[in-house]
């Protein structure tokens, strides 16, 4: 494929003089891997099209969200449907109840949901209602998960602050993250050190269940359920933050597809079916704390607007459909195991791992468990083989630290032409 990013770049001249480094979230920027950031002009299927004309097989898919493809004819259906009959009204609808049937239930754990805009909305307060029910103040995150932007997750966070390699936040105050404990991901001696060390002092571990975005990192066998044995020998709620994996790994999320229960879950991307939609949900009694049911407050006038709840309803009802998930992790398993074929053959370092469709890979010689391993990769390898399968016509995310996606749309002649792509670039890196 020959292309040009001609128009890109100058549009990414002009969005440099109008937003914070030319974009609205960081690693769309393009930093780690260096170039010119894709313009996308629109998407179809399992492709999106670039300002310049160019065509890519895409894998990042609005980072996770768009799992029956682009512009799936029912959901687009759907919303313009509900355009026309308004797109916002701050007042409930029946829609909200739809939705909220359908995630209640798809995912074991949730008894009550309450539907927010964004999973850092989700993330966030999902924490303050944790510490609303234990009346208790710290919490323990897992080094490199990123759980959205809220000041208190902003301690050795993954994702786009690994990407820029950045510190922790300016602007975030000591004050805001002295409550924030950290440990590496799948290392439960850890974890249970530091509830040792703060005893009745702990509302909650968080963590994503399959990490995403420190690259994908699987939990060890034994990681969730030695996390949900801690919290109840602790007395600490365990929340997973399925974000990503809510939808995506399963039908019902990382805990139907390991048979863990937290007490809350964190949920977006999928469940707004390609708009910004998100929720949080758990048991009955901790979700009544929430107002006006209860005394902890959360609110926002664009939570459950019908343009996203109608996508969401479309794009659950389609999953829910019989052979879904064995396909969408078929396919997934096709194309890491053609990955780390050509990747041998090639006589190149690579670990590749999946779960559900997500997946991921790193160009290490071990097998990465938790962030300290994921950073030894070889991010300068991983920048050439970006930008070599970029110029082959597929899309992958611009940063080593970013989980990648299959969809529904991505049929077997199109991953048997990623693959084809992905052996003559990793013949050209030895």
């Amino acid at each position: 494929m020959t292309y040009t990013t001609q128009t890109s770049a100058q549009l990414f001249e002009r969005a440099q003089q109008l937003m914070p480094g030319g974009v609205n979230s960081p690693v769309r920027a393009f930093r780690a891997v260096g170039g010119t950031p894709l313009f996308i002009d629109r998407g179809e299927g399992a492709y999106v099209i670039d300002v310049d004309g160019n065509r890519y097989i895409d894998y990042v898919l609005s980072w996770g969200p768009l799992i029956l493809g682009h512009a799936h004819p029912a959901v687009v259906a759907a919303i313009a449907a509900q355009a026309a009959r308004g797109a916002s009204f701050g007042a409930p609808t029946a829609l909200e109840n739809e939705l909220a049937e359908l995630v209640i239930a798809a995912v074991p754990s949730v008894e009550l949901v309450r539907f927010v805009s964004s999973g850092t909305e989700a993330t966030m307060s999902a924490i303050r209602l944790a510490r609303a029910y234990t009346q208790r103040e710290k919490i323990i995150k897992f080094i490199g998960c990123y759980h959205g932007h809220a000041d208190n997750f902003l301690v050795q966070a993954g994702s786009g602050v690994a990407t820029l390699g950045l510190p922790d936040s300016p602007g975030v105050t000591a004050a805001a993250t002295s409550n924030t404990l950290s440990a590496p991901f799948n290392d439960l001696a850890a974890v249970e050190a530091l509830l040792k060390a703060n005893p009745g002092q702990v509302a909650a571990i968080v963590v994503e269940p399959v990490a995403g975005n420190m690259g994908l990192v699987v939990p060890r066998e034994q990681f969730l359920p030695g996390l949900r044995k801690l919290c109840d020998e602790h007395g600490a709620l365990l929340v997973f933050d399925e974000v990503m994996t809510g939808f995506r790994v399963a039908y019902g999320g990382a805990q139907a597809h390991y048979g863990v229960l937290p007490d809350l879950t964190c949920l977006g991307k999928v469940v707004g079916g390609g708009l910004p939609a998100a929720a949080y949900g758990g048991r009955h009694a901790i979700m009544q704390l929430v107002a006006p049911a209860g005394p902890m407050y959360q609110a926002g006038t664009l939570s459950g607007n019908p343009l996203a709840m109608a996508a969401g309803i479309v794009a659950l009802k389609a999953l829910a459909e019989p052979g879904v998930y064995e396909r969408l992790s078929g396919v997934t398993s096709t194309l890491c195991q053609g990955f780390w074929k050509a990747a041998f053959k090639a006589g190149l370092p690579f670990q590749a791992a999946k779960v559900g469709s997500m997946w991921g890979f790193f160009f290490a010689e071990d097998e990465v468990v938790d962030f300290d391993s994921a950073k030894r990769a070889d991010t300068a390898l991983f920048k050439r083989f970006f930008h070599g399968m970029l110029e082959r016509g597929v899309y992958l995310a611009p940063s080593q630290f970013e989980a990648a996606f299959v969809s529904l749309a991505h049929s077997d002649e199109i991953i048997a032409e990623t693959l084809q792509a992905a052996q003559a670039v990793f013949a050209s890196l030895r």
